[in-house]
This record gives C-alpha cells, sequence and structure tokens, in this order.
C-alpha cells in the first residue's frame, strides 16, 4: 500500500503535533476553529442559523445558479464526537450544498467529554422531529463523516423509513478495535487516539455494546435504505466501513461501497487533497440518484 504525496504529508505533519489527550480539549476546539475560519468559503443561496427545540443547526440552500435535485441533506460533522463543530464544517458544508444543489441541516450536537452519550443520539433525534414538523414532499437524506458517519448510521437505525439514502465517509463504528486494519493502515490515526476518543464519548462500559454507539453490533441493518459506504486505504477505520458493507449487503440493504487508494482519515473535507473534490462529487451524484428515485415513486403513487 502507498500513501499518495498529499496524505503522506498530512501523515508527516500529524506525527510532529500532540496527541490529543496532551491538550485541553477546549484548547483544541477553538485551534480548529480558528483555522476553519480562514478557509475559503463559496456562496450559497441562503444561509441561517435555526433553533431546532434547543439545538443549534445551520441551514444551507444553494447557490440559485447551481442546477440540483430537490431533497434536504442531515449532515453530522466527524471529528472523534469530542471535536469539531457545524462551523469547522462550513466550508465542506457550502461546496457540498452547491455541488447537489439540495437544502443541508449541519447539526451542531453535544459532545463529551461535558456530554457523553447518548447526548448526541438525542440531539440528531430532536432535530429530525423538528425537520417532520416543517412539512415537506422532498425526500430527507443523512450524511457523516467519522464520528459523524456513526451518528448518520445510528439515526438511520432509530428511524427505519425515514431517510431515502445514508452516505457515510470512513464511519468510526467498533469501539473494540476488532479489525486487522488498526494494526496495518493506522497512517496519521493512530488506535490510540480512536481508544481516547470512545472513552470520552463512552458514559460507562455499558455504553460500549450498545447498538446507538456501537452500530455493528444492531439487528436492524436490514432495515436500511440505499447506502453508500466509503473509506480511506490508509485508515484504521477502513476494514469496519467495508465490514458494514458487507453486512449491509448479506442483509438485502442497497450498498454501494468505495475505497480511496493512497488517502488517510479526514481527507473528505480539505481541498488540498485531489480526491476530496471526486468523493464530493460521488456522494452528490448518489443522493441525487435517489432524490430521482423518491420523486419517480412520488409520481408512481399519485
Amino acid at each position: 500500500m502507498t500513501l499518495f504525496r498529499q496524505a503522506r504529508k498530512a501523515v508527516e505533519q500529524a506525527q510532529s503535533t500532540p496527541k490529543v489527550w496532551e491538550l485541553p480539549v477546549e484548547e483544541q476546539r477553538a485551534a480548529a476553529r480558528l483555522q476553519a475560519a480562514r478557509e475559503p468559503k463559496e456562496e450559497v443561496g441562503g444561509f441561517r442559523e435555526i433553533d431546532a427545540d434547543g439545538v443549534r443547526v445551520l441551514h444551507y440552500k444553494a447557490d440559485e445558479g447551481r442546477e440540483g435535485v430537490s431533497g434536504v441533506i442531515v449532515h453530522l460533522h466527524g471529528g472523534g464526537f469530542v471535536f469539531n463543530d457545524a462551523d469547522v464544517h462550513d466550508a465542506a458544508c457550502r461546496r457540498f450544498v452547491n455541488l447537489t444543489g439540495m437544502g443541508l441541516l449541519s447539526v451542531d450536537y453535544r459532545r463529551p467529554p461535558e456530554h457523553p452519550f447518548p447526548a448526541a443520539v438525542e440531539d440528531v433525534d430532536t432535530v429530525l422531529r423538528w425537520l417532520e414538523r416543517q412539512g415537506h414532499d422532498h425526500p430527507v437524506f443523512v450524511h457523516g463523516d467519522s464520528a459523524g458517519g456513526n451518528l448518520a448510521l445510528v439515526a438511520a437505525l432509530r428511524n427505519p423509513g425515514y431517510f431515502a439514502a445514508v452516505g457515510l465517509i470512513y464511519p468510526f463504528l467498533d469501539p473494540t478495535q476488532g479489525f486487522d486494519s488498526y494494526r496495518t493502515a493506522a497512517d496519521g490515526f493512530e488506535p490510540e487516539e480512536a481508544a481516547w476518543y470512545w472513552q470520552q464519548y463512552a458514559a460507562g462500559p455499558a455504553d460500549l455494546t450498545n447498538p446507538d454507539l456501537a452500530p455493528l453490533l444492531s439487528d436492524r441493518l436490514g432495515t436500511l435504505p440505499p447506502t453508500l459506504v466509503v473509506t480511506a486505504e490508509h485508515d484504521p477505520l477502513r476494514d469496519e466501513g467495508e465490514e458494514l458493507a458487507r453486512r449491509l449487503d448479506q442483509a438485502g440493504v442497497e450498498v454501494t461501497a468505495t475505497r480511496y487508494l493512497g488517502q488517510t482519515h479526514g481527507f473528505w473535507r480539505h481541498s488540498v487533497f485531489t480526491a476530496a473534490e471526486p468523493l464530493m462529487e460521488q456522494m452528490a451524484g448518489f443522493l441525487a440518484i435517489h432524490a430521482r428515485r423518491f420523486r419517480q415513486q412520488s409520481r408512481q403513487r399519485a
């Protein structure tokens, strides 16, 4: 396995930075927000902050010059459950919205260690109930990366039949770290860091076997709508994501799985990686397919 040039540079930079447990959490969160504020941001057709029954949500509409299909994307950001927030993902959400032409709700869910499991899961459910009350006839999709991929999958499992499709980018699924990629593909994302995230997220040992935290343990995988699972070759989370795809196929779910060669964890939202834009295009295309299918089925029912 060969790291591509940009990924190799990112790994080298990661090796020279402190471990996540060596600095105060709020200091690291502030640094991420500061870095995100410096990123170039695309203009969108509309942007506002919403209070969805107590949960902060950033609502985006596509640039009016972009052609798209009707739909609403519920986006759940990554960051090991602990780091990042909706503001950190602002630039990526703007690019994604303009690619899809859909509306997007970026959920600013509560994070550990202040708010351990199941706070984030409950916040996502609160936003979904709020969205239901708004009344619309568009398909709803759920999308997330890393820890956000975990939350997106859990949301779909907890709300069967609600989403038209699910998009997962290197989802963070297995607190046991039981797959080989933790030993063979942990470039720039060490198993010790992943274990630390699970320790912050779980309120106690029993949570680590709760399917709402560890969704690979769910007995409801067969209830999922069409799902896209994306993994990176040099990522300790690679094998658990691909195992999810295999289990979904065995359960009869319409699943597509893609592994990005030469890439490391975290590449999707950083435009410095040449693979980031093709991945966004792939995810946008996947959602567009199922938005069109939703529209066709709606016409047939009418």
